[in-house]
C-alpha cells in the first residue's frame, strides 16, 4: 500500500460499502490492513531526504492573507516552540502524507493539536467538550489526527519542562484513550454514538487518581462560571462597543481590532449587504426567523489565534433592540492543509467544506452557523462570537493535569472519528494491546524534537531578517 493517503475513502466519511458487513466482519478487514501496513510502521519519525524548508512551507501559507498582519503571525508562532506548532499545519500535513497510511479515513480535523479543543455551550445551553476549531477539516486516514494531537503533548510537555518520561507517557495516554474509546463506539449502536456527548462539568477521568480528579472537578467549575460571564451581554457589549456617536460601533484597539479599509476587505466592507444575505441562505429555515430579528450595525477585523493571524477573520455586530446584540465571527476559510495530500474537498465553498466537517464532527454545533463568499472571491463561516468558551491554559497544568487533559482531548477526538469513520475497522486495525498506543507514542517523542529543530530555523530567519516577526508587547 502506497505511504501517501489516496482519494479512497475505506468504511470513512463518504464510502459506503455495496453490501451489509456485521461489526465482526469489519474489525476482521481492518485487522487484515495489518498485513499491508503493520501497526509497528506507524512508529518513530525519520525526516525525508527530499523534505522542504520549513520556513518556506510556513511562509508559503503567507499567500492572501493581509500583508501587515504577517509579522503578528510570525511573532505569536516565535514565542515558543509549543506556539510553532500551533501555526504549522501545514508542515505537519506535509510530513504525514510521508509516513504509512492505515487506509482508513473519517473526517479528520486536520488541525488536532490541545488548544483547538474546548467546552462550548450547546443550543440547549449545556457545557460539553469537543473540537473547537475545524477549519482545516477534511476526509483523510485516521491516524493523522490522532499522531497531530498526540505530538502536541509532547511538545506541551517540553513546554513545561516536565520529564522527558512524562512527556512519553502523556503521549502514549493519548493513544490508548483514544483506541479503548473507539472500541467502545464500535461495540454501540449507531445512533448511540451519534448522540453521545461528553458533559464537562461532569466529566469523569477513568485514569485519574480521586485527589486529581477533585481538583479538576473544581477547576473545571471555575472555568465554566468564568466562560459563562464572559460570554453574557452584560460584559461583551460594554467590552466590545463604543456608545459615542448615532449609532454604536465597535471599539478599535489597533492592531488586534480594526475597521478595515475597501482595500483590506472590499467584499466585507462594500458589500456587507450582500454578503449578510448569502450567510442568511445558508441558515436551517427556523434559524433564520430568529436572524431576522437582529440588525447589522457594524464590522470589524479582530485577530484571532495563530495559524489564522491575517486571514480575513473579524465580528460583526448585530443589534434586535437596545441592550440586545448578536457578536458574530467571520473567519476566512482557505484550502485545508490537507487538500493536496488527501484529496480536494467536495464542496466548491471552503466555508461550507467547515461547517459540513463541524456539523459532522461536533455533537452539537452554533446554531448560527453559517458560511458565504465575499463579493472579492473569499469563501468565509460564520459562528457565534465566545459562546461561552472554555479553553485551556497550558501553562497552569502539571504532568497530571496534562495527562488528563490529553486523555480528555483524545475521547473528544474518538467520538468525532466514530461519527463518520467506521469505528469496527479502526478498532480491528488497531486492536486490543498495547502495540499501535507505543507506536504512536514513539512517533509523537520523535516528531517533537522534529518540531523543535524547524523552530530553531524559523527563529532564525527572524533573526537574520529573512522574515518578519512583530512582538505584541
Amino acid at each position: 500500500m502506497s505511504k501517501r493517503a489516496t482519494n479512497k475513502i475505506t468504511g470513512g466519511a463518504a464510502g459506503r460499502e455495496s453490501s451489509y458487513l456485521s461489526p465482526d466482519e469489519r474489525r476482521a478487514k481492518g485487522k487484515a490492513l495489518r498485513e499491508a501496513v503493520p501497526r509497528e510502521s506507524q512508529a518513530g519519525w525519520k525526516r525525508p531526504k527530499a523534505r522542504q524548508d520549513p520556513v518556506a512551507i510556513v511562509s508559503a501559507a503567507n499567500v492572501g492573507r493581509l500583508t501587515e498582519l504577517v509579522p503578528i503571525r510570525f511573532g505569536r508562532m516565535a514565542a515558543s516552540a509549543f506556539a510553532f506548532y500551533r501555526g504549522s499545519a501545514a508542515l505537519m500535513a506535509a510530513d504525514l502524507a510521508t509516513t504509512p497510511s492505515s487506509g482508513i479515513r473519517v473526517q479528520a480535523c486536520g488541525d488536532a493539536h490541545l488548544m483547538n479543543f474546548g467546552g462550548f455551550a450547546t443550543p440547549e445551553r449545556n457545557i460539553i467538550f469537543d473540537i473547537n476549531d475545524l477549519d482545516e477539516t477534511l476526509p483523510a486516514p485516521f491516524e493523522w489526527d490522532l499522531k497531530r494531537l498526540a505530538a502536541s503533548v509532547v511538545i506541551a510537555a517540553q513546554h513545561l519542562r516536565l520529564p522527558d518520561s512524562e512527556a512519553a507517557r502523556a503521549a502514549t495516554d493519548v493513544a490508548r484513550e483514544y483506541r479503548e474509546r473507539i472500541a467502545n463506539y464500535a461495540s454501540m449502536r449507531a445512533l448511540e454514538v451519534w448522540y453521545d456527548r461528553i458533559d464537562l462539568a461532569g466529566y469523569e477521568d477513568r485514569a485519574a487518581d480521586p485527589a486529581l480528579q477533585k481538583e479538576i472537578r473544581k477547576r473545571t467549575a471555575e472555568r465554566i462560571a468564568e466562560a459563562q460571564r464572559k460570554a453574557a451581554p452584560e460584559f461583551l457589549y460594554p467590552k466590545l462597543v463604543s456608545e459615542h456617536g448615532l449609532r454604536p460601533t465597535i471599539k478599535d484597539e489597533p492592531p488586534l481590532i480594526f475597521h478595515p479599509t475597501a482595500e483590506q476587505a472590499p467584499g466585507l466592507v462594500t458589500g456587507a449587504k450582500a454578503v449578510i444575505a448569502a450567510y442568511r441562505e445558508s441558515l436551517p429555515e427556523h434559524i433564520r426567523t430568529l436572524f431576522d430579528r437582529y440588525h447589522f450595525f457594524d464590522y470589524a477585523v479582530k485577530v484571532v489565534g495563530v495559524g489564522s493571524v491575517g486571514t480575513v477573520c473579524g465580528v460583526c455586530l448585530f443589534m434586535a433592540a437596545d441592550h440586545d446584540p448578536l457578536f458574530l465571527q467571520v473567519k476566512e476559510a482557505r484550502a485545508s492543509v490537507l487538500e493536496p495530500y488527501a484529496g480536494k474537498s467536495l464542496h466548491a465553498n471552503h466555508g461550507q467544506r467547515v461547517v459540513a466537517g463541524q456539523r459532522l464532527m461536533q455533537t452539537a454545533s452554533d446554531i448560527f452557523l453559517g458560511w458565504t463568499r465575499t463579493q472579492d472571491g473569499r469563501d468565509v463561516y460564520v459562528r457565534q462570537l465566545r459562546d461561552v468558551k472554555v479553553t485551556a491554559v497550558i501553562e497552569d497544568c502539571d504532568a497530571g493535569l496534562l495527562r488528563h487533559y490529553g486523555r480528555l482531548c483524545a475521547h473528544a477526538l474518538a467520538r468525532a472519528h466514530a461519527r463518520s469513520g467506521d469505528a469496527a475497522m479502526m478498532a480491528g486495525y488497531m486492536g486490543s494491546g498495547r502495540s499501535f498506543d507505543d507506536a504512536i507514542g514513539e512517533f509523537a517523542v520523535e516528531y517533537a524534537d522534529q518540531n523543535a529543530s524547524d523552530f530553531r530555523a524559523f527563529t532564525r530567519a527572524i533573526r537574520e531578517g529573512r522574515i518578519e516577526a512583530q512582538s505584541e508587547i
